[in-house]
């Protein structure tokens, strides 16, 4: 019997998991109920649709990137009459640059449902439940950690874990085949193409330019990819100036008494970790189904690769995702504190904005732009791009 399925040590973990999972969803429906979260102050029930729609496509989309990067270097035809769906999302995304135009989109997707599954489920501030404890109350309230549990637990592991295991299974409905084209469009948009030229500048500095599987753009096709690039810097650098403003002026929600040079290296910081998570998990998934020949001689990347594939039989790619959600999510969380807007009462806006762009601004998107472009999309692709070489460093 594999080590790490059936150990007292794994049992108990299991269970007081559970129970904290079980714990954390009863306290946020409690919420939602008793009008304590974002949107239930209004409106309850269209509150608890919300959430429940947000997590089932969250998980879709969650377990899709697992199934997607991992069939990228299989021949769909292999399974085309026993998976047909499978083979129609794989067969549209395994051509030319596809595969990297999804996991664009697919990253402001997931930030997009997490976003409307916090603003449901996240508790309003002072919320107060059922006369629990307050140091109770603190842990999973004032900081969270209900939510991140819920998310994670429920919107984010599971279905991660089941397609690593079941890629051509968990992707073969019209589920993942319109979650997929929601991913596209999202890409077509433009708001965060400028990780593509990031990414080729990356490849350049390496000496390993970017090799496109399409024909080079020309005319006006290579004229809107740029405007979208453009257009996508433009956004960045407005989110970058205002949320560096705010931090200078102690006008966003960080803990008090940290200083101004210490938020920044923590903002900086925690998107660097995060970038290596999302990069590793990509990487992980692109050399899953390569043999040993073809990932090389490097040391550092067989070590990985014999650790990650050829222990616990195969239990510790499964047990990576786990913990590197859950890292993410903290990281996530503190990057939230340092970048989200807080005006106290007669104060002026960031930079002298009108009030209606202040308004926004508090709602924190440009810090989720940010960390999608610099702490995620781009990471991604170039872990796409260079999957041995990401791993060939200790």
């Amino acid at each position: 019997m594999a080590y790490g399925e059936n150990d007292p040590l794994s049992i108990f973990k299991n269970i007081y998991s559970t129970i904290l999972l079980i714990f954390s969803v009863i306290c946020i429906h409690g919420l939602i109920f008793t009008k304590q979260t974002g949107l239930s102050e209004n409106q309850p029930i269209i509150a608890l649709v919300l959430l429940w729609v947000g997590i089932f496509w969250l998980s879709m989309i969650e377990g899709g990137q697992a199934s997607h990067v991992g069939l990228a270097p299989i021949d769909e035809e292999l399974f085309k009459d026993s998976h047909p769906t499978t083979y129609k999302i794989t067969h549209f995304c395994n051509k030319g640059d596809n595969l990297d135009r999804y996991l664009l989109g697919r990253q402001f997707g997931v930030i997009f449902v997490v976003f409307c599954i916090n603003l449901s489920g996240g508790p309003i501030a002072d919320a107060d439940l059922w006369g629990l404890p307050g140091w109770v109350q603190q842990i999973f309230f004032g900081t969270g950690f209900a939510m991140i549990l819920f998310t994670c637990m429920v919107g984010q592991l599971n279905t991660q874990v089941n397609a690593s295991i079941c890629m051509i299974d968990f992707i073969n409905n019209y589920i993942s085949l319109f979650t997929f084209w929601c991913c596209m469009v999202v890409e077509f948009v433009g708001i965060v193409h400028s990780s593509y030229a990031i990414q080729l500048a990356i490849g350049q500095m390496a000496g390993k330019p970017i090799q496109s599987r399409e024909a080079p753009k020309t005319g006006i096709v290579l004229l809107f990819f740029w405007a979208r690039v453009l257009f996508s810097f433009a956004l960045l650098g407005f989110s970058l100036t205002v949320t560096i403003a705010a931090l200078i002026d102690g006008k966003t929600t960080m803990w008090e008494g940290v200083p101004v040079v210490v938020s920044l290296i923590l903002f900086f910081g925690l998107m660097s970790v995060v970038g290596m998570l999302e990069g590793m998990q990509i990487a992980f998934f692109y050399v899953a189904k390569l043999s040993e020949e073809e990932r090389g001689s490097n040391s550092w990347a067989n070590r990985t690769c014999n650790l990650l594939y050829n222990k616990r039989n195969g239990l510790n790619l499964p047990g990576f995702m786990i913990g590197r959600q859950l890292c993410v999510v903290s990281c996530f969380f503190i990057v939230a504190r340092v970048v989200t807007h807080s005006l106290e009462e007669g104060e002026t806006n960031v930079l002298g904005l009108p009030d209606v762009v202040q308004n926004f601004l508090n709602l924190g998107f440009q810090g989720a732009l940010i960390t999608t472009i610099l702490a995620s999309i781009t990471w991604q692709l170039v872990a796409g791009a260079f999957p041995i070489a990401f791993l060939s460093t200790p």
